[in-house]
């Protein structure tokens, strides 16, 4: 087995964004890169996808790539398509993937789930037909060529009175295209289907995942996807009216919402997730683990939507901005808790204030100043306070250090 060459066309974001994450489209069997245009020109006018790079890739022997005498399993696809990515830039990418396309990008998902961000299958499986079927496909290929596979690829591909209705558009061409594919490198990929069977590694699959079927597809048949949604924790299934087993031809702007749709929550939640980890590291910095491990752990169903606010956006946001460090927001901090007369958040902060580096001297300047402006009443409560969380430290300090004299003195929550 051999690891394929493979080529495509990379386009970049239409509008800048802040990341310009990258999507993959992968085309089936027999079908070249073309077969996501009408798909690709839709994205490119939606604000929410205006700013994709977008990568598409051609199986051996099809389109733009190379031919492939030798054989090759899906794995090695994967693997083909992953080189190919590197070329473009590298990194983690959505993917997009038709038939014998979507077996790969989901072999990507389950073998790779460190470089893939989300995942459509359209009209694909976590197994395709049956490994006789495939081999037949084969030989025939090989002794009587991809053209004679048209006519049954245009009952398979498209719905009744497709072609009559469009005439001459695009689901006449990728017949066109069919014809032209290599021969050998046909029978190759359909050989690599034989073997494939990711049935049983579904519900490993851990990125948000979309299933597209066609209403007419007798191949991967709507209930058939709706069983693959089913297998993969969260994922979703959606069937197209009038469409067949190419339905992103078909059926293009309903395609490209869905998987704008897609593509955007998956965005969405991948940031909702950094800035939720980058939060919690930094309320970890500055309260404590110990205050912090109390509030996760005192969180009710009712409480939940406040804590992921205040981690996301006070801590993950706010707090871990550049333009002020720690220290100095702590003073910020404490000046306006004392104006604002927030006696229950005070005792949080002064703790904070000095593992964020001020002295307690400092803090008592701090207080000092603050009553210039926020009144004497104010600052002398927060005085008070101060005062409290000293002498509990003092205590802490001196009840750890009878005991174990030659132990550091724990941190303070």
């Amino acid at each position: 087995m051999t690891v394929p060459r493979l080529l495509g066309s990379f386009a970049p974001g239409a509008a800048p964004g802040p990341a310009n994450p990258l999507l993959v489209l992968l085309p089936s069997l027999g079908t070249s890169a073309a077969l996501w245009d009408g798909v690709v020109a839709r994205l490119r006018s939606d604000p929410r996808t205006a700013g994709l790079r977008i990568l598409r890739i051609d199986l051996p022997g099809h389109g733009v790539s190379p031919t492939a005498a030798e054989p090759f399993t899906i794995a090695e696809l994967a693997e083909a398509v992953l080189a190919v990515v590197d070329e473009a830039g590298g990194g983690a990418f959505h993917v997009a993937g038709v038939s014998l396309g979507g077996a790969i990008a989901l072999e990507l998902a389950v073998a790779h789930p460190d470089r893939v961000r989300s995942l459509v299958l359209s009209c694909s499986g976590s197994r395709i037909g049956t490994p006789q079927g495939w081999a037949e496909r084969a030989a025939s290929v090989r002794a009587s060529g991809t053209a004679s596979l048209v006519t049954g690829s245009a009952s398979r591909w498209f719905a009744p009175g497709f072609l009559e209705r469009e005439g001459g558009g695009p689901g006449a061409r990728s017949l066109t295209t069919l014809v032209d594919v290599d021969d050998e490198s046909y029978a190759r990929c359909a050989e690599s289907l034989a073997d494939f069977d990711r049935t049983a590694d579904l519900d490993a699959v851990g990125v948000p995942t979309l299933a597209i079927s066609g209403e007419h597809d007798a191949v991967t048949s709507p209930a058939s996807m709706e069983d693959l949604a089913d297998a993969v924790p969260g994922a979703r299934h959606v069937a197209l009216d009038g469409a067949s087993h190419l339905a992103v031809l078909e059926e293009p702007a309903a395609a490209a919402e869905l998987i704008a749709q897609h593509v955007d929550a998956s965005e969405r939640e991948a940031a909702a997730s950094v800035a939720n980890d980058r939060g919690m590291r930094v309320r970890r910095g500055v309260l404590g683990d110990a205050h912090v491990d109390r509030a996760v752990a005192a969180t009710t169903p009712e409480t939940a939507a406040f804590q992921d606010f205040l981690t996301r956006y006070a801590w993950g946001d706010v707090w871990a901005r550049p333009g002020l460090s720690r220290r100095e927001r702590s003073i910020v901090t404490l000046t306006s808790l004392t104006t604002g007369g927030h006696e229950n958040e005070i005792a949080m902060h002064v703790r904070a204030a000095l593992r964020n580096g001020l002295t307690r001297d400092e803090i008592a300047e701090v207080l000092l100043h603050t009553a210039l402006y926020a009144g004497l009443p104010a600052a002398n409560s927060a005085f008070a306070i101060m005062r409290e969380v000293f002498a509990q430290q003092d205590s802490a300090a001196s009840a750890s250090d009878a005991s174990a004299p030659d132990a550091p003195a724990p941190e303070t929550p």
